[in-house]
């Protein structure tokens, strides 16, 4: 048993670290990241639309038999999320009626509570597989270092997009992926009965990262100017085969 608590600690402790793939990001200057900023934003488009459409959406029909449930509970996400985000909007221009060089845009802590809830769904999945056996952690533990790697690129991007500084986007981006870790370890003390609460967590996870995409990523990509529109849908376009190959073979 402690095996499998190393096993599944290590893994998720591997997959956590991939948040820390924005630090690439550091290298480039504040002009060029200025200019590539509607590619990286266009990618993350359809990095989540993707990770919905191949990931999620077919984890949660899968794992769960009762389709209007779960249905609605990708609805009630949606939901919460646009709840959420004029939360932080009214609390943004509170404090930026105190505080005027403040501007942090609410999309980007959107963005952190969708994650953080899909980090840990992933930290209970890898968990659940590596108390099954050692090959299937090892498949599920690849398959989820794999979507993840777009994934975190994406959110780093948008969270600068957002106004966060480099420093603090890494640090919030890294924070969320901790998460993961607190999924593998409320496993491992329950066992393979915490993955029955996946179904019931993973619809707010997607309803999120729809939302995000929807409501508040394609505007911002709507106010550049039209010459852009090309390598905008190569970008989206790119997200959304990338998580579709990263789906390929990976068992829900």
């Amino acid at each position: 048993m402690n095996g499998v608590w190393v096993n599944a600690l290590v893994a998720t402790f591997a997959v956590s670290a991939i948040a820390g793939i924005g630090i690439v990001f550091f290298v480039l200057k504040h002009d060029v990241l200025k200019q590539i900023m509607f590619i990286m934003v266009s990618f993350a488009v359809g990095a989540l639309l993707g990770n919905v459409i191949f990931h999620l959406l077919p984890e949660i029909f899968e794992e769960h038999a009762s389709e209007n449930i779960m249905g609605l509970a990708l609805a009630a996400g949606l939901l919460l999320f646009f709840i959420t985000e004029r939360v932080f909007h009214w609390h943004h221009q509170h404090n930026l009626e105190e505080n005027p060089c403040g501007h942090e845009h609410s999309f980007g802590y959107v963005t952190l509570i969708a994650e953080s809830i899909h980090n840990f769904t992933d930290g209970v999945l890898i968990a659940a597989s590596w108390l099954t056996s050692n090959e299937i952690g090892m498949a599920t533990t690849i398959a989820v270092m794999l979507h993840e790697i777009p994934q975190e690129i994406s959110n780093f991007s948008i969270l600068i997009h957002a106004g966060f500084k480099k420093r603090k986007a890494l640090m919030f981006n890294l924070f969320s992926a901790c998460t993961a870790i607190v999924g593998a370890v409320i496993t491992l003390l329950v066992g393979q009965s915490a993955r029955d609460i996946i179904p019931y967590i993973l619809p707010f996870a997607a309803g999120g990262f729809i939302y995000l995409a929807c409501s508040d990523l394609i505007p911002e990509l709507h106010k550049q100017p039209f010459r852009t529109f090309v390598l905008q849908l190569i970008a989206i376009s790119a997200g959304i085969v990338l998580m579709m190959a990263m789906s390929t073979g990976h068992s829900h």
